[in-house]
């Protein structure tokens, strides 16, 4: 049991270091000072006589031992620690438990509440104050006189204690709850963005083979050659697939980030390889080529090839047009076709996967079908306000 803000030093330690600052003060308030007329305080009549040391030296031993228990057994530690205040109060002729001896019960308090339980913490502050209450009653019982108004401080400070040290809990409890929502999210995240990298890369080569086997069973009797040639696209797509699986999965078992292998650069390959697919693909790009961020260029890339995706499987149409326009702050991405299809359906992952992309980039997503029939995607990604270097 450390508390942060109190350093290296244990609670037995800073229980023992409080005792003896009391002890210290005792001593300076009933000794007369230079300059002094007479002492603060009266001494007592045992105070410095050698039986008066021997209780304060028990008083030190019995506190200094329950120090030593409060992180094992707190509530039996802080029943020596009240032993000990009331052992070291008795030399001094007293009419109440001085705030110096009540020292080490405050710090006690403090560390018990900052480590405990709420209701355990309540108990040790009950039994700190219940020990003035009972102290105070016993001298009014046995006809004594109590000093009652000078035990208000003393009372007051280790409520104080208590408060402090019960917001010392909550304070780190709170830390714990934020640094463990923190983690799950992170975990959250990081599947969602594996779930997007494998959804984008297997969907659409899953649609080019599609495409390119059914082209290959119409043709394979009439034209060979051609039925031949879907095959070979086939196998490129299928090896090109599980070239990029296998360095995910390389990734994820050396605990590296997802190397951002694509980009905005690799469109024009995305765009030949589904136009030889079956769906001719018109790429235009516009603006000043400039690097982009990693996290951008991949995600552009990543929602120009769903969109692609979601033409080849719901348009039902031979050509659509990626535009690319490269402003100073905002890379512009638009995917139009003018197919009969209903568009993307609502129950797919690719809009879900896109709209996640574009918001991670405090980015802007519409989609839509356009009048006449077909379907666009618009989508505006934000830029750092200084390109990067060259």
């Amino acid at each position: 049991m450390r508390i942060p803000l109190l350093g290296r030093f244990t609670p037995a330690t800073w229980t023992v270091l409080a005792w003896c600052a009391g002890t210290v003060l005792t001593v300076l308030f009933r000794v007369r000072l230079p300059g002094e007329y007479e002492s603060a305080i009266g001494p007592g009549v045992v105070f410095l006589r050698w039986d008066g040391v021997l209780w304060h030296a028990v008083a030190g031993l019995v506190t200094a031992l329950g120090a030593r228990r409060l992180t094992t057994r707190p509530a039996g530690g802080l029943g020596w620690v009240l032993a000990g205040a009331v052992i070291g109060a008795t030399p001094l002729s007293v009419t109440e438990l001085p705030l110096q001896q009540y020292l080490a019960v405050d710090v006690a308090v403090y560390f018990l509440a900052a480590a405990l339980p709420r209701r355990r913490s309540l108990g040790a502050l009950g039994a700190a104050l219940g020990l003035l209450v009972a102290y105070l009653g016993v001298r009014l019982v046995c006809g004594w006189t109590a000093g009652i108004s000078t035990e208000l401080p003393v009372a007051l400070l280790v409520v104080i204690a208590w408060l402090l040290g019960s917001s010392e809990r909550r304070s780190r409890e709170h830390h714990e709850e934020t640094r463990t929502r923190a983690t799950e999210q992170a975990v959250t995240d990081e599947r969602l963005r594996i779930a997007r990298e494998l959804h984008d890369m297997v969907a659409h080569s899953m649609g080019v083979i599609a495409l390119q086997a059914g082209a290959a069973k119409r043709v394979i009797d009439r034209q060979p050659e051609a039925a031949r040639e879907a095959l070979g696209t086939i196998e490129t797509t299928g090896r090109e697939t599980l070239a990029g699986l296998r360095r995910m999965l390389v990734a994820l078992r050396t605990e590296d980030a997802l190397a951002p292998d694509l980009g905005v650069a690799d469109l024009f390959r995305l765009a030949e390889s589904t136009t030889a697919a079956g769906l001719r693909v018109e790429l235009r790009r516009t603006g000043e080529a400039v690097p982009l961020p990693p996290e951008v260029d991949v995600s552009a890339y990543r929602i120009v090839q769903e969109s692609l995706t979601n033409v080849l499987k719901h348009a039902r149409t031979d050509h659509c047009l990626v535009t690319v326009d490269q402003l100073p702050d905002a890379l512009l991405l638009e995917v139009t076709d003018r197919g009969a299809g209903p568009g993307p359906g609502p129950s797919g992952f690719g809009l879900v996967g896109m709209r996640e992309r574009v918001a991670l980039l405090h980015g802007e997503l519409a989609t839509g079908p356009l009048p006449g029939g077909g379907f666009r995607v618009t989508v505006r990604l934000p830029l750092p306000a200084s390109p990067l270097p060259r």
